[in-house]
């Protein structure tokens, strides 16, 4: 059966990135939003499955390779923002890691950009649902991961399309930034979105946690004690 998943780094305050990086002619990869992402995924870059990826040599082949290959090898299809598009396509190249169809979430249309190795870009304008309902239906019955970045998560996780998140924590703390969970999702102020962690994995520098998300519900006080006994 076909899940929807999503991943990402993130610090112990829970930040996926630095503050937000306008674009304004500078240098992104020498932003704050970017040190603070690279310090993040920086057990990402150094295992060997991401490498091995990318065309990269070398690399570490342990748990945080084993979590990288998994992941990889359970898309069937792929929902990312345009944000993220559009800053990977150079860096991605000719033949980007994805190796499967991409559903690019976007208000300004764009034809379909076809890359060797299986991966194309399908620019969709109708909504983060319609993304995620035709991904479903190119996945060939494998996950479709929602690659990012943290606004599309949450967006996803909103609408109840999410089965299953992933963080995976970097024992830093950075401050301010990005926050992955943040307040635009739409939540009542006395409702939560439930998640019961389902694997926990442990490496020195990063901690994978995943979760089965059972969605919204209502945030219900206990007695304290202060019910019948019985």
């Amino acid at each position: 059966m076909t899940k929807v998943t999503a991943q990402l780094s993130v610090s112990l305050d829970g930040f996926y990135a630095g503050p937000r990086h306008e674009g304004d002619g500078g240098d992104w990869l020498a932003s704050e939003e970017a040190v603070k992402f690279f310090r993040v995924t920086r057990w990402a870059t150094n295992a060997m499955a991401w490498r091995e990826r990318q065309g990269f040599a070398g690399g570490e082949q342990d748990v945080s390779s084993d979590v990288i290959r998994e992941s990889f090898e359970a898309a069937g299809a792929y929902v990312m923002g345009r944000r993220m598009a559009d800053g990977g396509e150079v860096p991605w190249g000719e033949e980007p890691p994805f190796r499967a169809p991409v559903f690019v979430v976007t208000n300004r249309p764009r034809a379909t950009l076809e890359r060797k190795g299986g991966t194309s870009f399908t620019y969709v304008t109708d909504g983060v649902e319609s993304a995620v309902a035709r991904a479903k239906a190119a996945a060939g019955g494998k996950d479709v991961a929602v690659a990012g970045g943290g606004t599309l998560v949450r967006q996803v996780m909103a609408a109840g399309l999410l089965d299953e998140l992933e963080l995976h924590i970097a024992p830093v703390v950075l401050g301010t930034g990005l926050r992955l969970l943040d307040a635009d999702l739409g939540l009542g102020r006395k409702e939560g979105i439930e998640l019961v962690p389902t694997r926990v994995l442990h490496a020195p520098d990063v901690t994978h946690v995943r979760y089965t998300v059972k969605g919204r519900a209502p945030l219900v006080l206990d007695d304290r004690g202060r019910g019948d006994a019985g």
